[in-house]
C-alpha cells in the first residue's frame, strides 16, 4: 500500500502509456501538482467519476480503479498550469482522505492476471487483423498506430494504445480504463471496431442510395430552393411560408417515435398546401403550434439524494412521516433503478392537515415542477383527455395542459379531490383517470387533441381526497393511499410555533419575538377560536391577530387581550355540561376529522312508534331499529305503549354509518333505566342483533376529536385494539380507552 495525491478530471481519461496535456485553473488543483511534484516523485492518481453528470461527487463514490500518472512537465500560463501527464500502471483505491484541501488515496498496483501464451498470440492476431480494417474504412486515422502495435508483443500495452487512440466517448474510455483483464479489454475493442465498421459501411451506402435521390430530385430542389430565396429578397415570403420553415425547424430538432414523426411531417406538409383563405388553416396552425412546442424530451434533473430530500419537507412541514418516508425511499430506490416507475400516492384525510402544500414541497424537493388539476365535481371525461381539434373550440385535455404549462416531461401533478368527482351521462371520469396513472397504459397516453402517444410514466401523479369511502374502487387498486390525519392540540401548537408564526411574520415584515405567543396562551387561541382538523383557520386566526396587534402596537399578550382583539371566544371545549338522561357522546369521523357529537332519546306515552331526526341516513337509521329490537329482546323491557325519539345534535350535517350503534343503545337505556350517562363519557362501535360490538373505522381521528373535547373515558370495540398503536401518546395518557366486546361488558358498569 501507498498514498498518493488525487487529481480528478471529469471529461478526460487517461490510460497507461498514453501522454495527455490540460490546464488546471484552481487552486485545489494547482496545490495537489505541487504536492505531487514536491513530496510524491511527481506521481499522481488520475480518476474519473463513475457519473460524469455529477457537479460535486462524494468519496464514497469515487471509483476504486484509477491510473497513477507521472508529471513530465508544468508550465505557468495566463489561465492557470499546463501540465503533460504520462499514464504508468492500474492501482487499486483502498480508500480516500484529505489533508490539508488535498485529496489523497491509499492505493496498490494491480497484479495482472495470468495469461495463456497461446491465447495471448491468437487474440492479439485477431486484434490488430481488426484494427487494420478499421483504418482501411476511416480515412482519417493514421497507420501510425498500426505499426507500433505491430512490433509490440504484450497485449496489455497494446490494448491500452488502441483504447486511448480510438475516438471514443468518455462512457466507453472510463470502462477500458477500469477493465484490468488485457482479454477482456482485448475482445472488447475487437467488437467495438467491428462495430464502427459496420456503422461506416452503412453510411456509406445511405450515402449512396442518397446521392442517387438527390440526382434525381436535385433539380426540382434547387428551382424550388431558388424561388424561396427570390422571394425573401423581395419580401415575398408569406406568413404561413414562415411558419412552415419554422414548423419544420422545430420537428427537425425534435426526438420523436417515428410514426408520430411522420404524422407532424405529414400535417406540416398539408398545412403547407392549405390555401390562406380557408378556415382550416388557423386550425392546423393552432395544432401544430401547440404539439411542436410541447417538452416531448425536456426534463428537469432530479435531485437523487435523499437526505436533502429529507431536510427540504421538513423544513415545510411538521410530522407527515409517512408521505415522507415514502418519497424518500422513492429517491433512494431510483438511485439503484433509474426506470422504476413513479409511484402513484394517494393523500386522504381532512382539510388543512397539509395535503396539498405537501405535494407542492414533493416538487420542490425532488427539483421538479408542480401543477395541480381540480377535478372536484368533474364530470366529463374530456376534460381530461381533451377533444379532437376538428371540434369547435377544441382544446388539450388538463393532463396535457398541465405537462405544456410545467415545460417539463416529468413534473409533479396533483390531482385534487377525486372522491368529489362525478359518474353520469357524459362520461366516467374515473375510468378516464385509471388509463391515466395506470405505468403500464400511460407510457403511450393519448389526448384527443394531440391525437399521438405522449409519455406520462416520468411523471409523479399525487392524489388527494377527503372521504376514501367515495374513491371509486378501480382508483384504489392502482393508487397507494397514505392517511393523514387530524393533528392534535399539541401538534397544532408545536405547527404554529415552528412554521405558522414564523412565516406570518416574514409576510408582514415583523421581527419575530417569541415571548408574542406562550405555549398556554396558543393552547388557549386554539381552543377558543378553531374548530378544525387541520391548521387553516388557526393559520387566519394567528394573521388577523398578529396584524391587529401590529395597528394597535401591542408588544406582549394575554388571553383578556386574544378576547379583546379577535372578540368573544367561538368554542369552548372545557365546558362540562351537567349530566342529563338519555344524552350520550357518540364519536363520529367527518371530513372535517374526528368529532364528538350527541345522541338524545326521550320516550312518552304512544303506540311503540320511533321518530329519528338530526339528518339520519338509511344506514343509522336501520342501526337504530337493530338496537331497539336488541334491547327489548335482551332485556325485556316493553315498549309497546311507549314511543320513542331519537334526535341527533348538529342537525344541518349529513350523518350516516353504523359506529354510532353502541352510544345509541347506552342513550335508550339511560332513558329506560332513569340513569345518566357522565358528560365525559364517549362511545364508539356498531351492534349486531346479538349484542356483539364490531370493529369501526376512522378510530384514530375519533379518538383525536374525543381528546379535543376533554373526553376522559372512551369505550372502543376489542377487535379495534390493534388500531390504537398509531395513535399519538399523549392521547393515550389522557384518555382511558376501554376496548368491549359484547354489550353486556358495559351493560354490567353502568346499569347493574
Amino acid at each position: 500500500m501507498f498514498n498518493v495525491p488525487v487529481i480528478i478530471l471529469k471529461n478526460l481519461i487517461i490510460l497507461p502509456k498514453q501522454e495527455i496535456k490540460l490546464v488546471l485553473n484552481n487552486l485545489i488543483s494547482e496545490k495537489t501538482i505541487k504536492e505531487a511534484i514536491l513530496n510524491y516523485k511527481s506521481e499522481i492518481l488520475v480518476i474519473a467519476p463513475t457519473d460524469t453528470k455529477e457537479e460535486e461527487p462524494s468519496v464514497e463514490d469515487l471509483p476504486k480503479v484509477g491510473v497513477i500518472a507521472r508529471i513530465k512537465s508544468k508550465i505557468a500560463t495566463t489561465d492557470g498550469i499546463q501540465v503533460k501527464l504520462q499514464g504508468k500502471k492500474r492501482v487499486a483505491v483502498n480508500k480516500y482522505f484529505s489533508n490539508n484541501d488535498v485529496l489523497f488515496s491509499e492505493a496498490m498496483y494491480i497484479d495482472l492476471p495470468p495469461l495463456i501464451e497461446e491465447e495471448e498470440n491468437a487474440i492479439l492476431r485477431k486484434l490488430i487483423e481488426v484494427l487494420k480494417k478499421y483504418i482501411e474504412v476511416h480515412n482519417s486515422a493514421s497507420n501510425d498506430i498500426l505499426s507500433y502495435v505491430t512490433n509490440t508483443k504484450d497485449l496489455n500495452r497494446v490494448t491500452d494504445v488502441i483504447a486511448s487512440y480510438l475516438p471514443f466517448d468518455v462512457t466507453k474510455k472510463l470502462e477500458y480504463m477500469q477493465n484490468i483483464n488485457p482479454i477482456k479489454r482485448a475482445k472488447a475493442l475487437i467488437k467495438d471496431m467491428n462495430e464502427e465498421i459496420k456503422m461506416s459501411e452503412l453510411d456509406q451506402e445511405l450515402d449512396e442510395k442518397v446521392n442517387e435521390i438527390l440526382n434525381n430530385d436535385q433539380r426540382e430542389f434547387v428551382l424550388k430552393e431558388k424561388l424561396k430565396v427570390i422571394k425573401k429578397e423581395l419580401g415575398d415570403i408569406s406568413f404561413q411560408e414562415e411558419e412552415v420553415i419554422r414548423f419544420r425547424s422545430i420537428l427537425s430538432k425534435l426526438k420523436l417515435d417515428k410514426n408520430t414523426y411522420k404524422k407532424l411531417e405529414h400535417e406540416i406538409d398539408k398545412y403547407a398546401m392549405m390555401n390562406e383563405a380557408s378556415p382550416e388553416v388557423s386550425v392546423l396552425r393552432n395544432y401544430l403550434d401547440y404539439v411542436l412546442n410541447l417538452p416531448w424530451n425536456k426534463s428537469t434533473k432530479e435531485n437523487n439524494n435523499f437526505n436533502k430530500v429529507l431536510d427540504i419537507l421538513n423544513e415545510s412541514h411538521y410530522g407527515l412521516d409517512n408521505i415522507k418516508n415514502r418519497i424518500t425511499e422513492y429517491v433512494a430506490i431510483k438511485n439503484i433503478n433509474k426506470n422504476i416507475s413513479s409511484p402513484i400516492l394517494c393523500l386522504v384525510g381532512p382539510p388543512g392537515v397539509g395535503k396539498t402544500s405537501i405535494a407542492l414541497s414533493i416538487a420542490k424537493s425532488l427539483n421538479r415542477k408542480f401543477y395541480k388539476i381540480s377535478v372536484g365535481g368533474l364530470n366529463d371525461s374530456t376534460e381530461l383527455i381533451g377533444s379532437r381539434k376538428t371540434y369547435l373550440a377544441a382544446s388539450p385535455g388538463k393532463i396535457i395542459s398541465g405537462i405544456n404549462k410545467s415545460g417539463s416531461n416529468n413534473p409533479v401533478i396533483l390531482i385534487d379531490e377525486v372522491d368529489k368527482m362525478v359518474k353520469d351521462y357524459k362520461g366516467d371520469p374515473a375510468s378516464t383517470l385509471l388509463e391515466i396513472l395506470d405505468p403500464v397504459q400511460n407510457k403511450f397516453f393519448v389526448d384527443n387533441y394531440i391525437e399521438e402517444p405522449f409519455d406520462l410514466s416520468n411523471v409523479l401523479f399525487i392524489l388527494t381526497a377527503n372521504d376514501l369511502s367515495k374513491i371509486p374502487n378501480t382508483l384504489i387498486d392502482r393508487i397507494e393511499v397514505i392517511e393523514l390525519n387530524s393533528y392534535t392540540l399539541f401538534e397544532k401548537k408545536d405547527i404554529a410555533k415552528k412554521y405558522l408564526l414564523p412565516k406570518i411574520y416574514k409576510e408582514h415584515i415583523i421581527v419575530d419575538d417569541k415571548n408574542k405567543f406562550s405555549k398556554e396562551l396558543l393552547y388557549f387561541i386554539i381552543n377558543s377560536y378553531t374548530h378544525e382538523a387541520g391548521v387553516r383557520d388557526l393559520e387566519r386566526i394567528l394573521t388577523s391577530l398578529i396584524r391587529k396587534m401590529a395597528i394597535n402596537n401591542i408588544k406582549t399578550l394575554n388571553e383578556e387581550k386574544v378576547i379583546k382583539l379577535l372578540g368573544t371566544p367561538k368554542y369552548n371545549n372545557n365546558l362540562i355540561k351537567e349530566n342529563t338522561l338519555g344524552v350520550v357522546n357518540s364519536l363520529a369521523y367527518t371530513n372535517n376529522g374526528g368529532i364528538v357529537t350527541k345522541v338524545e332519546v326521550i320516550d312518552y306515552k304512544g303506540s311503540g312508534k320511533i321518530i329519528i331526526t338530526g339528518s339520519v341516513g338509511k344506514v343509522m337509521e336501520e342501526s337504530i331499529k337493530v338496537i331497539t329490537s336488541f334491547i327489548k329482546s335482551y332485556y325485556k323491557y316493553n315498549l309497546n305503549n311507549t314511543d320513542l325519539h331519537f334526535h341527533f345534535l348538529d342537525a344541518s350535517t349529513k350523518k350516516d354509518g353504523p359506529s354510532a350503534g353502541l352510544s345509541i343503545a347506552m342513550a335508550l337505556l339511560s332513558i329506560l333505566e332513569k340513569k345518566k350517562i357522565s358528560e365525559d363519557v364517549a362511545f364508539t362501535g356498531e351492534l349486531s342483533l346479538n349484542g356483539n360490538v364490531l370493529k369501526i373505522g376512522g378510530l384514530k381521528e375519533k379518538l383525536i376529536g374525543a381528546y379535543n373535547a376533554h373526553i376522559k373515558t372512551v369505550y372502543i370495540p376489542k377487535s379495534n385494539i390493534e388500531d390504537l398503536e398509531d395513535i399519538p401518546k399523549e392521547i393515550k395518557d389522557e384518555i382511558n380507552i376501554i376496548p368491549i366486546t359484547t354489550f353486556s361488558d358495559i351493560y354490567k358498569i353502568y346499569f347493574k
